[in-house]
């Protein structure tokens, strides 16, 4: 079974290539805080990831980290899209940049990861977005 990770660009923004390199590892990333558990003890925080109940995880995080990065055309369709997995239950995370060095100073949604799950599961909803170039 393939487990792999879509991470969506949005394509109106015309980031710099530094910008989607960060947005996208944000995004990568954002997935793994957000199956953590945080555990607070005054001025410490211990953080944990239990796989026993997600195999699809451990899987990937066990195996070669699979990322395609795809894109969409606007806004709207980036949220469609992330509407769309959330309802199904699959696992996603929005990225919200602050807008420190592009964009204004206006926080905008660049980017969601979607995954890591089974091509099966991923497919129905990601395969006919383009290849990000």
């Amino acid at each position: 079974m393939t487990i792999k990770q879509i991470i969506v660009i949005r394509d109106d923004l015309k980031m710099g290539k530094g910008k989607i390199a960060a947005m996208a590892a944000h995004a990568a990333m954002a997935v793994l805080t957000d199956a953590m558990t945080k555990k607070y003890d005054q001025n410490t925080v211990e953080w944990s990831l239990n796989l026993n109940d997600d195999l699809e995880l451990k899987e990937w995080l066990e195996g070669s980290f699979t990322k395609i990065v795809v894109y969409v055309k606007n806004e709207d369709k980036l949220l469609d899209l992330y509407y769309k997995v959330k309802e199904a239950g699959l696992r996603v995370s929005m990225i919200v940049d602050n807008g420190t060095t592009e964009f204004g100073g206006v926080k905008t949604r660049t980017c969601i990861a979607i995954g890591p799950h089974s091509a099966e599961r991923l497919d129905p909803y990601t395969k006919k977005y383009p290849l990000l170039k």
